[in-house]
């Protein structure tokens, strides 16, 4: 391998993440409340860019929505960048205790949550349980 294909090489895994960033839709206010209100399965993530547990649900997050389409087409996510919106209405409404926190709900109905957990099994587990609830 000649250094140029190395360095293209490099520069395109170290944007890779930044680039799949790009396609989370972001909270902004209204827009997590409207889609709760509208009865539609959404999966919370209550995330920040600093935060390493953070980036180990993103991580399993994009494996598992690889791996099962069906997240994607039938479950609306939304990522809450908790330094804007940590303290804010929809936080203190949810009893959101930390970043790093996962929430689905149906409509304003919790179906479960997880804080500050990275295990694969226990996230996929949450996804089903809105997928389900989607589904029904």
């Amino acid at each position: 391998m000649n250094r140029r294909t190395l360095l293209i090489s490099a520069a395109a895994l170290t944007l890779a993440p930044a680039a799949r960033a790009s396609d989370r839709v972001f909270y902004t206010p209204g827009l997590a409340e409207a889609a709760m209100e509208a009865g539609e399965t959404v999966v919370l993530d209550f995330w920040t860019d600093w935060c390493s547990t953070c980036v180990a649900q993103q991580r399993v997050l994009a494996a598992l929505k690889a791996g099962n389409p069906d997240y994607e087409a039938h479950l609306r996510f939304i990522t809450v960048d908790w330094d804007q919106h940590g303290r804010g209405p929809l936080s203190r409404a949810l009893a959101i205790p930390r970043r790093s926190t996962l929430v689905a709900l149906k409509g304003r109905q919790e179906l479960g949550r997880i804080v500050a957990g990275t295990a694969p099994d226990d996230i996929a587990a949450l996804l089903d349980r809105a997928l389900h609830a989607a589904r029904a």
